[in-house]
């Protein structure tokens, strides 16, 4: 289930740090299209977690002021 999505790398890679440190599994996709498009920042990378973790790591992205998908 898709949580976040962004432009900025650096951001994603500091928000999957956040659940992975909670014990819930991360996966990030669309990493390969990002380098792509040249990194000019028109494509998002995608975060998931699966459906049981999603509220959870929802709730620790929040605390750490970053924006989640509904």
């Amino acid at each position: 289930m898709e949580i976040m999505r962004s432009t900025d790398p650096t951001e994603i890679v500091f928000a999957s740090a956040l659940p992975s440190g909670e014990g819930i599994e991360v996966f990030v996709l669309d990493v390969h299209m990002s380098v792509l498009e040249g990194s000019i920042g028109i494509l998002p990378r995608r975060m998931l977690v699966r459906p049981v973790d999603a509220e959870r790591a929802r709730i620790v992205l929040r605390d750490n002021d970053l924006q989640v998908s509904e």
